[in-house]
């Protein structure tokens, strides 16, 4: 309900906020002109996110919801208000946010965009059907539908085998020992292995000694007997007969594949089987009747494989050929418009069956927007978080234009953003800092860009009018050895062979599309299968590092020389250290476990018999049991998204009150996981082990951020920092390969120096670096340049040119180069 502030600041063209205090901001007040393209920055942990998605986008949000049924009301009230005294001249808001959506394998660049849906009401409405053949509806030319789906794979295109030789890889092991590894572990393994000794089957006999039918029942029968078990248990324990229901492994395999929520067991699950194109649909993904039916001669399948830029060409042809009047006539037109904004955002190397896991978030969030372009939105404000993310410095200006449409279509643009490209180009530019955490939460300059220059604490002045953050002159180091990958064959890349200098920091660069992330996820596999790692599993408990390990092989890795000089590989990516607020920084970097050993050794400890295990908040006994050690609850939200809220209990404490009687220096566990780096740094500077690791986090920029803040409020970019401060913390690194995709996303250029110090070092100590990287103040300062091109998609995949950052920067041929050749020294 809109109260005369509101009607007077929406005449005046302003959104007022007043007295914004979430998180570290200090009851900050602004003034955001409407209408307009306005940037929030300032450094990392500054507050600008707090500012743009907590408050002025919650604000909207809690407004809409207000509007929605009293019952359902009543449920969304248990979420918490943005912290902010108020808000007046705010329009609607959509948030377009740096995040990837599910991990589903149906979920698409067409369905995202919803180009799907046009498309198929194309080929149902204006297709050429076979003679004689009923026509058909858009759900049947769905894979996603029961009407349209291949009925063998159910619309995905492949099927999973398991075989004995991945579900027994040792079958000198007899099954008391584990020979079936596809089996889950702990009781409900060995409740599987008693069944089979109920039933007769030798569980002590290897294997391979197993006579055959024997073992094809025992990995693949559909039979599901239930027998009554008399389990052997240790002494002292009860002997309790159970009736039990064997499984056999393959169909536990697929149980898990077809049933399972959770992201580790069905990756798990996936080593014990082979993935075969469909037999029936040859991987097309539909039955035949859809398929049969042709627009411009080609099935809709194929349609779907083609690159965006292609489709647009199809739908041009389609649209000539098409009479007034025609249904084709009709849909068409909108078909093309949409298309068109998706190239002009530098996206027609992507098609429309591209998967979104497989997509970047940036990628993710242009394809949004592309989206809301063509919505037709009139009078909304768009909160967008860093839109130049991914983008290489060729493809900011279409992004500009667009955003510089959806303003001139009469709505507001507050995007969050670091690129000094894009706060040059700003309307009105707001500054928050001057540092993170406790350090920032203050409006430093809200106004002109040129007026930034009157804001004598601003981090961001000397980058955006000076030119700060260019690359010092220096000699490249020279490197100790090479690896090269030949006739690399994957998506866009075909054929290529890419040489890297070992010892040296090199940068991956070119268009969006080029074949950078591709070439940077083979070098991961080819040093995993030379490694041999072993696969890689999710963390189960505090401090476990689940990005460590180079895994996840594939048949398609090319031939390789000089991988015998690498000891190890680590890929430092932007993926969240957790996915429930029970994961943390201090967790995560394995510091906690030094704290809690520092609370277990207090007298008091002693005295009430707790040992370390006691203040883990990941088990019974000190833990809240209302959380679970969590301090958040999660809220079921009828028709909307779950949330998470404070623990009622707890309070967000985590603990128990008995646990929280014991001190160590006057802090309770609970005060510890409350403190920030830079403050922990003093309390902890006697203990050695944990103050290596807070200093760690700090070096690379992290002394803002709470110990025990939870990691579903951590940026990519400080996940993938938190991440690097965890090798930092190694000894041993010589000999590493350290593979990082865009690790400047997310960060503002004074972070970006920060994070190029520790990159330096870990060179200096004898590790190689290889980043993919869009920030031409970066790739100044490497060693080599490999620069892939010259296009996007399947004009892209080769190497334009390669050498030092001052030989890139002469080719011709290079789209890098001349932005490049402007921020070399």
């Amino acid at each position: 309900m809109s109260t005369p502030a509101d009607r007077d600041d929406h005449a005046a063209g302003l959104i007022r906020v007043r007295g914004a205090h979430l998180h570290n901001l200090r009851h900050l007040d602004v003034d955001l002109p409407r209408d307009r393209l306005v940037v929030v920055t300032g450094v990392s942990g500054s507050g600008k996110s707090s500012l743009a998605f907590g408050t002025i986008y919650a604000e909207s949000q809690r407004r809409f919801l207000e509007s929605v049924a009293p019952y359902a009301r009543r449920l969304i009230n248990q979420v918490e208000s943005p912290k902010v005294e108020s808000i007046t001249g705010l329009p609607p808001a959509v948030a377009l946010q740096q995040r990837r959506s599910g991990t589903s394998a149906r979920s698409s660049v067409g369905t995202v965009t919803t180009l799907s849906n046009t498309l198929r009401m194309l080929f149902s409405r204006a297709g050429t059907y076979p003679p004689g053949a009923p026509r058909l509806d858009s759900d049947s030319f769905s894979p996603n539908t029961v009407a349209g789906a291949c009925p063998t794979c159910h619309g995905l295109g492949h099927v999973h085998h398991p075989t004995e030789s991945l579900m027994v890889p040792d079958p000198s092991l007899s099954i008391r020992d584990k020979a079936i590894a596809s089996w889950p572990g702990a009781w409900l393994g060995k409740n599987l292995r008693d069944i089979l000794d109920t039933l007769g089957y030798d569980i002590d006999r290897p294997w391979r000694d197993l006579p055959q039918p024997d073992r094809e029942w025992i990995l693949f029968t559909d039979e599901e007997p239930v027998v009554t078990v008399h389990p052997v248990r240790e002494a002292g324990r009860i002997q309790r007969p159970y009736q039990g229901q064997y499984m056999s492994a393959a169909r536990h395999v697929l149980r898990t594949l077809s049933e399972s929520r959770s992201a580790p067991a069905r990756r798990r699950a996936l080593e014990f089987v082979e993935t075969l194109p469909c037999p029936t649909c040859h991987g097309r993904r539909l039955g035949p009747a859809p398929l049969a039916v042709t627009v411009a001669d080609l099935p809709i399948d194929q349609w779907w494989g083609m690159p965006l830029s292609s489709v647009r060409d199809l739908v041009r042809q389609v649209r000539g050929a098409a009479e007034e009047g025609d249904v084709a006539a009709a849909l068409t037109p909108e078909l093309e418009a949409r298309l068109g904004v998706l190239l002009e955002l530098g996206l027609g190397y992507l098609s429309l069956d591209r998967q979104t896991p497989t997509l970047s978030s940036g990628e993710l969030q242009r394809l949004r927007l592309a989206t809301q372009l063509r919505s037709g939105l009139f009078g909304v404000v768009y909160v967008l978080d860093e839109p130049s993310a991914g983008l290489h410095p060729a493809d900011r200006e279409p992004l500009l234009t667009v955003l510089n449409r959806l303003v001139g279509e009469g709505n507001s643009v507050l995007a969050v953003e670091h690129s000094v490209d894009v706060m040059r180009r700003a309307d009105w530019l707001v500054d928050v800092g001057p540092g993170a955490g406790v350090l920032g939460g203050l409006l430093l300059h809200s106004g002109l860009v040129a007026a930034l220059r009157d804001a004598p604490e601003s981090v961001t002045a000397a980058y955006v009018l000076d030119g700060a953050g260019r690359a010092e002159p220096r000699e490249p180091r020279r490197p100790h050895g090479e690896l090269t990958l030949h006739d690399i064959e994957r998506h866009n890349v075909h054929g290529t062979d890419i040489t890297f200098p070992l010892g040296v920091l090199t940068a991956i660069t070119g268009v969006s599309g080029s074949g950078k992330s591709t070439v940077l996820e083979v070098l991961g596999e080819v040093l995993g299968a030379h490694l041999d790692p072993g696969s890689r599993t999710e963390p189960e408990a505090e401090g476990t590092d689940e990005d460590a390990a180079v895994g996840g092989l594939r048949s398609d890795l090319p031939r390789t020389s000089g991988a015998e000089q690498v000891r190890r590989a680590v890929v430092v990516d932007q993926r969240p250290i957790g996915r429930t607020p029970r994961s943390n920084l201090a967790t995560y970097t394995g510091l906690f476990d030094g704290v809690r050993k520092l609370f277990a050794g207090t007298d008091e400890a002693k005295r009430r018999g707790y040992g370390v295990g006691r203040f883990s908040f990941n088990v019974k006994g000190g833990r809240c049991e209302t959380c679970q050690g969590e301090g958040f609850v999660s809220v079921e939200l009828l028709f909307l998204p779950g949330t998470y809220r404070v623990c009622p209990t707890c309070h967000g404490a985590r603990y128990n009150p008995q646990t929280l009687e014991v001190t160590w220096h006057g802090l309770t566990i609970a005060d510890v996981l409350a403190l920030s780096v830079d403050e922990a740094t003093e309390v902890f500077a006697d203990e050695k082990g944990v103050a290596r690791s807070l200093r760690t986090l700090t070096e690379v920029g992290l002394g803002y951020l709470g110990l025990g803040q939870p990691a579903t409020e951590l940026s990519g970019g400080e996940a993938q920092r938190i991440k690097l401060a965890t090798e930092l913390q190694r000894t041993q690194r010589k000999g590493t390969v350290y593979l990082l995709d865009e690790p400047t996303t997310g960060l503002h250029p004074a972070d970006v120096e920060v994070l190029m110090r520790q990159l330096q070092g870990l060179v200096d100590g004898g590790s190689t670096v290889v980043v993919v990287e869009h920030d031409m103040t970066v790739v100044a300062q490497c060693d080599h340049v490999i620069d892939l091109g010259p296009g996007a998609g399947d004009d892209g995949g080769r190497v334009v040119a390669s050498g030092t950052p001052w030989e890139v920067a002469q080719s011709a041929q290079s789209r890098t180069a001349p932005y490049l050749k402007a921020d070399l020294p």
